[in-house]
């Protein structure tokens, strides 16, 4: 057995060891004596492996883990599995305990069961929003086994039973906020009657500390009085049902403290107004087949004797509620005036009502959080009608509820839900749409990854955007969720929008320059004859330069003769079909002359090439932003000659005027000491130049490169400025 050490204080030893005794006793028919020797040899390496904390309210570890222990065969019914995976888990998360070992030890149940714990745990890492029901919801998917979650619940059962003196006040209130918000609600859920209602009491105690104890003190004073009046309420009630033959037992139900505050506040009045503060509950002890009968035939007893408010009568015997809650309740007028609440119901629907897996986890006001849990819990309800034992339930019962859903983090630690398949996409877009439009990508636990990655429970995930990026049609086919694709839809609908108006107004233009009068209906055969069902389509492919407006109009020309027949139908032999083909563009006969004065033209320098006075240059017509001036050696020169030469026109300069012209210098040389003073020494003795900017690195063979960003007037001056740059020594190479 253990010796006292850092971890065990000589006064928890017999508590150590008594705890053993009451779990071996409670639960000798599935775990074996091996099993706990086994055991405490693993907590005994730990031990000495320093791998084991007391924590934040300095609670003994393997004593902690034996009472939760207890709690969950006592209090829910759990065996073998659950029993050791309780034990074991710290030893697993510390790292002296391989899963494997676990594994070949104690079995397959007990690894996945500690799996399932150690993943809940790491989820607080992320700081979620623990009051939210996707939180909630989260657990149920991502403990993969039922098991898993009725741990959780006991453990912070056990918790919250033992932080009364320990801890700070603020830690205190943090336990006793997560309990309130997430503990309590899951074992209601998970129709843990009895658990709920004490995390719920034990939550207010820490949270509304004066009310919990006023409330307290008053039943306190109040017991003997209420104990009186219960016991001259049903005494005549048990004279009756033993002359009719029955089995059964009465007792008093006492209003939980949590109740009576929430009634408090909810009908704004003091202790002394709240009329109901406990229940009266006729338990049969009746065979399945004559349940019915015998709750019927107690409430005929008790209407008989008391008189009852009809509108209170509720009927869950006829129609059990959906989630298999079985009772028949009235409200009768007691002695002295006071109105009584009386349930009836059999032994059996009691145990599940108070201890069972189907337990009414939406009854008083509970929301239903989806017809899958409720299909679950009638599942489960089916199977403890067919008394199958807790550990066959257990087993059968894996938490696949949330199965088609996935729970995911920001870096805050808010959660959201999305359907399985989701991606980064759909993410983006759940948070906005404005998010969603620019998404270029995005973070999944900090590592990055494309917008069409799938998205697993649990992730946290960041989302990156960039201004320039656009919703794309092939976002489509990767986009998961109905809200995604719309947005997307929409946005891919007012961009094309946007071309065709475009499109529209660069084809009136060439119709207007080329003095071609437009036809709605020669357009549209010509459309259709091209293949175009629709003419968003055709626009499309205008605005996209797929098709050159210019083959248009020459397409559009030929259909017109056709229609007006005017197509030059004489026929010519093949040696006589012999044209000089052109291939220089159609341009306009007029050159454009570069000037300061110039009025009525707009236009501008290419920064892509950054021309200058003297350079032989060429204009390009834009779609929207005048004409502008490009060297003929400028790196888009070939393509733009090669794919939109309609567009080019010829240009010159006409003077140089006072003007400055940006241009860049690539300047490659020795790593000498003092060589960027010289170069910029030089540039500062020249008239008309400006130095904007210097940017040099040096690299590891000795070398430096940069870059020089000028203005200078014109190109006789740059060439005379680089044969300087060239000439200072350890520079090898100056080039625009």
């Amino acid at each position: 057995m253990f010796q006292p050490n850092n971890i065990i204080h000589p006064d928890e030893l017999p508590l150590i060891q008594q705890a053993y005794q009451t779990l071996q006793q409670l639960a000798a028919e599935a775990i074996t004596p091996e099993d706990l020797q086994r055991i405490q040899q693993v907590q005994q390496q730990a031990i000495q492996q320093q791998a084991l904390q007391r924590g934040t309210f300095d609670l003994n570890p393997i004593l902690f883990d034996l009472q939760t222990a207890i709690i969950c065969v006592q209090e829910i019914g759990l065996n073998r599995a659950s029993i050791i995976s309780i034990l074991l888990q710290d030893s697993v998360a510390h790292g002296t305990l391989p899963l494997q070992a676990i594994s070949q030890t104690f079995g397959t149940d007990v690894q996945h069961i500690i799996q399932g714990l150690i993943k809940v745990n790491e989820l607080y890492d992320k700081n979620p929003s623990i009051e939210t029901e996707n939180f909630r919801d989260l657990l149920l998917s991502f403990a993969e086994d039922m098991r898993v979650i009725f741990i959780i619940i006991a453990d912070r059962v056990n918790l919250m039973r033992q932080i009364k003196e320990r801890g700070t006040e603020q830690e205190r209130k943090r336990v006793a906020t997560e309990a309130s918000y997430l503990y309590a609600p899951l074992a209601h859920k998970l129709g843990l009657y009895l658990i709920k209602s004490e995390l719920e009491d034990l939550s207010l105690k820490y949270l509304e500390h004066d009310a919990y104890y006023h409330i307290k003190d008053k039943l306190n004073e109040t017991k003997r009085s209420r104990d009186l009046y219960i016991q001259h309420f049903i005494q005549p009630i048990q004279e009756k049902l033993t002359a009719a033959g029955l089995h059964f037992h009465v007792k008093g139900r006492t209003k939980s403290i949590h109740s009576i505050w929430q009634k408090m506040k909810k009908q704004k009045c003091p202790f002394e107004g709240v009329y109901d503060l406990f229940a009266i509950r006729v338990i049969l002890d009746s065979p399945l087949e004559r349940e019915k009968a015998d709750c019927w035939q107690v409430y005929s007893i008790v209407t008989d004797m008391y008189k009852p408010n009809p509108k209170r009568l509720r009927d869950w015997l006829s129609v059990p509620k959906t989630n298999g809650y079985e009772s028949l309740h009235t409200t009768v007028m007691g002695p002295e005036g006071k109105w009584v609440e009386v349930q009836i119901r059999t032994e059996r629907m009691d145990d599940i009502a108070e201890h069972g897996l189907a337990a009414h986890w939406r009854y008083k006001g509970v929301k239903d959080s989806g017809t899958k849990l409720e299909e679950w819990l009638k599942d489960i309800r089916a199977a403890l009608e067919a008394h199958t034992s807790d550990e066959q339930l257990v087993d059968q019962f894996k938490v696949d509820l949330y199965s088609d859903e996935v729970f995911v983090f920001t870096p805050r630690g808010d959660l959201f839900k999305l359907p399985k398949g989701a991606t980064v996409l759909d993410f983006a877009y759940k948070i906005h749409t404005n998010i969603g439009s620019h998404c270029s990508g995005g973070k999944i636990n900090g590592k990055n990854v494309p917008m069409r990655t799938k998205l697993q429970s649990g992730d946290q995930v960041e989302i990156l955007t960039n201004a320039n990026q656009y919703p794309k049609r092939d976002w489509l086919t990767f986009a998961r969720t109905s809200r995604a694709k719309a947005k997307i839809k929409q946005a891919i609908n007012e961009q094309e929008l946007k071309q065709a108006t475009f499109a529209r107004e660069t084809l009136e233009r060439r119709f207007k320059n080329r003095k071609v009068e437009y036809e709605e209906a020669i357009a549209m055969k010509l459309l259709k004859k091209l293949g175009y069902k629709h003419v968003m389509d055709f626009y499309r492919d205008i605005a996209d330069q797929v098709l050159d407006p210019n083959q248009f109009i020459d397409k559009y020309l030929e259909a017109q003769k056709r229609e007006n027949n005017e197509l030059d139908t004489t026929t010519h032999s093949a040696a006589e079909f012999v044209q000089n083909i052109d291939n220089t563009p159609e341009r306009n006969n007029d050159i454009l002359v570069i000037d300061q004065n110039v009025k009525g033209v707009e236009y501008s320098l290419a920064k892509c090439c950054n021309p200058i006075y003297g350079d032989d240059v060429f204009g390009f017509v834009t779609a929207g932003r005048g004409i502008k001036i490009h060297r003929r050696d400028c790196p888009n020169a070939q393509r733009l000659r090669q794919t939109l030469s309609y567009r080019i026109i010829p240009a010159r300069w006409a003077g140089k005027g006072n003007s400055l012209y940006p241009i860049t210098l690539r300047v490659v040389g020795n790593d000498d000491i003092g060589i960027v003073s010289n170069i910029t020494s030089v540039i500062a003795k020249e008239q008309n130049v400006i130095l904007r900017s210097i940017n040099i690195q040096s690299s590891e063979d000795g070398l430096f490169s940069g870059s020089l960003i000028l203005q200078i007037d014109d190109l006789h001056k740059l060439r005379l400025l680089i044969k300087k740059l060239q000439a200072i020594k350890g520079v090898k190479n100056v080039t625009r």
